[in-house]
């Protein structure tokens, strides 16, 4: 690395707050801000698509918190060491607040809640999975800043001008190490992952929204686009990740991970495209739909 190289991207140098006894995590804030950003908007496709911003509530108490285990029971599966390993402490698994989410489990365990609140409130599955779709790639890149906030999960070293510094990191404390002098220690300068994700989840719903103003997606395809489109970047992202992973043939993970559910996303969008269905959905945001959600084709 470049020595005296001089970085437009610094990392906070403290991740929780306090109010009185109540700590304020940044982790959370952003997952949460994420969720209530996601929710505004599910609620307005899905109003234009005959629903109500009843349903995207109702449905949405299912698919929040089997969402939020999902991808923690995915963490602690595929990164076991620092909870069964050795020193590991089994408890910390349930430390959700200090950060550690897994995406893939999170939208497969999401999608089942979603499924169960559709049922149990009369909402069709598709027509809300598509109303969600980009609405849930921006929370995803808001979540992403729980990442930085926490100063980890990057790349390489860099000497780019866009390199982040990161500091040395007390995870249980929620904020940097300290010299003699009481200045943040500094690790390094690296790549961040964490934003390039971000900007990848935002790209992917700007592709989506421009996708549905020209071309006529059957039910379910929108979120199929999801499915083919995130993890496309996420292959890529995840080979130059430096943090720790389990890895098959050399390859992280979620490398292969990614390969299978981009594979899944094609076969899912070309399965529902080839669905016979006589109203398809409008998928405007600004066109009402003249077919009510209740009336769409499953």
């Amino acid at each position: 690395m470049t020595a005296g190289v001089v970085t437009l991207l610094p990392s906070p140098t403290t991740s929780v707050w306090w109010l009185g006894p109540v700590p304020l995590r940044a982790y959370a804030l952003c997952i949460l801000a994420g969720i209530i950003v996601a929710v505004w908007w599910t609620q307005r496709r899905l109003q234009v698509r005959g629903g109500t911003a009843e349903q995207v509530l109702d449905v949405s108490a299912w698919a929040v918190p089997f969402g939020i285990v999902g991808g923690r029971i995915y963490h602690v599966v595929t990164s076991p060491a620092p909870y069964f390993g050795e020193g590991g402490n089994p408890w910390h698994a349930l430390r959700i607040w200090e950060g550690g989410m897994g995406i893939w489990g999170a939208v497969a365990l999401g999608a089942v809640g979603a499924w169960i609140g559709c049922r149990r409130h009369g909402v069709p599955f598709s027509g809300f999975a598509d109303a969600v779709a980009p609405g849930y790639l921006v929370a995803q890149a808001m979540g992403r800043f729980g990442n930085w906030f926490n100063n980890e999960i990057h790349g390489p070293e860099t000497d780019l001008p866009w390199g982040l510094t990161v500091y040395q990191w007390d995870q249980a404390a929620g904020h940097a190490l300290v010299d003699a002098s009481g200045a943040p220690i500094v690790k390094g300068v690296f790549h961040p992952t964490f934003l390039y994700e971000a900007l990848w989840c935002l790209l992917v719903a700007a592709f989506l929204l421009w996708l549905e103003r020209r071309r006529t997606l059957r039910p379910g395809q929108s979120f199929a686009m999801v499915v083919i489109g995130y993890p496309l970047g996420r292959f890529f992202i995840e080979l130059i990740r430096t943090d720790e992973a389990n890895r098959i043939l050399g390859l992280r993970l979620n490398v292969w991970t990614s390969i299978l559910v981009f594979v899944l996303g094609i076969v899912l969008f070309r399965a529902l495209g080839n669905r016979p269905d006589e109203t398809p959905d409008r998928t405007s945001d600004d066109t009402p739909d003249e077919t009510p959600i209740s009336q769409h084709t499953e």
